[in-house]
């Protein structure tokens, strides 16, 4: 595969640049958040979006699908919720006494799964297969996902009565979690002021073909192989950690690279730094890790995990002959 030249990537950076600005004009809050979506969008991933309610994730995630111009659908999670109404299931025609599919609303490009840990497990598992497979399985019959497939998953870390918390498969299906708290205090007084007026209309910057094809210069981006040994080292450094019982996976190492070729891209460069990885492992890994039961109650362990292993592991670059 060619690698990405400069001149795609540097045309790729201004459409990304361009769709910024778009969801902005509707999501009051840090850039981050937005890159963290575009990261994992260009990475080909799955977003879990925490926060307390009222914080604007369903906002963010609306206008964020409408700018990309790719079909959604939303998916409110509820204790009641079945597998099939997500997937779709198999209905009998009367009059033609036949079985016809009726599709669930996994089949969209973005799928909005709002308070996702409000459902129980086995229609959590529901999305397992779509996460990772890009397909589903109904009554035995294997169909296709859109290209491109995204979820975007909403779940309140507070308020924890009558939840059920995400499987570790799961989780470990996410590319990255974005923690979106409260606003700084001018960011609300321009909550304030807008409120009452009329809500700007997003226009759709782009469409199915274009983000595959921004997907595609993503995944060409050049890595040396001092990244790939320091991206595997920082995730062994979790695993052998004293406070984790079960450190980051081979796919989270995986993950934490294709997060850092879609940063690339952001910043318009054609290759992965250190420093792409740096910035992206905690968003990408601390999630991934179950601790140990002395300090699972900890929200803050997780990351301290993370940035324990920044700080012990360094980056070296192998001496090359010349």
């Amino acid at each position: 595969m060619e690698p990405a030249g400069a001149n795609e990537v540097a045309a790729a950076k201004e459409r990304i640049d361009d769709l910024r600005k778009e969801v902005s004009r509707v999501y009051i809050g840090p850039h981050r958040t937005i890159d963290l979506l575009l990261i994992a969008l260009l990475a080909r991933g799955h977003v879990l979006l925490e926060g307390v309610p009222g914080v604007a994730k369903t906002t963010l995630a609306k206008a964020f699908a409408a700018a990309l111009g790719c079909s959604m659908r939303r998916i409110q999670f509820t204790p009641d919720l079945l597998p099939a109404d997500i997937t779709g299931t198999y209905v009998l025609s009367p009059r033609e006494g036949t079985f016809t599919l009726r599709a669930g609303p996994v089949f969209a490009n973005l799928v909005l799964a709002d308070e996702i840990n409000r459902a129980p497990a086995k229609t959590q598992s529901a999305l397992l297969e779509a996460m990772q497979e890009r397909q589903v399985t109904i009554e035995g019959d294997r169909f296709e996902l859109p290209n491109p497939f995204m979820v975007l998953a909403t779940q309140n870390p507070v308020d924890l009565e009558g939840t059920y918390p995400l499987p570790e498969a799961q989780i470990d299906r996410f590319l990255v979690r974005v923690s979106i708290g409260y606003p700084t205090h001018r960011d609300e007084v321009t909550v304030l002021r807008t409120h009452n007026a009329s809500s700007p209309t997003i226009n759709p910057l782009l469409d199915v073909n274009d983000v595959m094809r921004l997907q595609g210069i993503a995944s060409r981006v050049h890595v040396e192989d001092d990244i790939l040994d320091y991206t595997v080292a920082l995730a062994g450094f979790t695993r052998t950690h004293t406070r984790v019982a079960l450190g980051a996976s081979p796919r989270a190492s995986l993950n934490l690279l294709q997060a850092a070729r879609g940063a690339a891209v952001l910043e318009g460069r054609h290759f992965v730094t250190p420093d792409d990885i740096r910035n992206l492992a905690p968003a990408v890994l601390a999630h991934r890790l179950v601790l140990v039961p002395e300090v699972e109650g900890d929200e803050k362990a997780r990351d301290q995990v993370v940035e324990e292993a920044l700080s012990k592991i360094g980056y070296r670059r192998a001496v090359r002959p010349v």
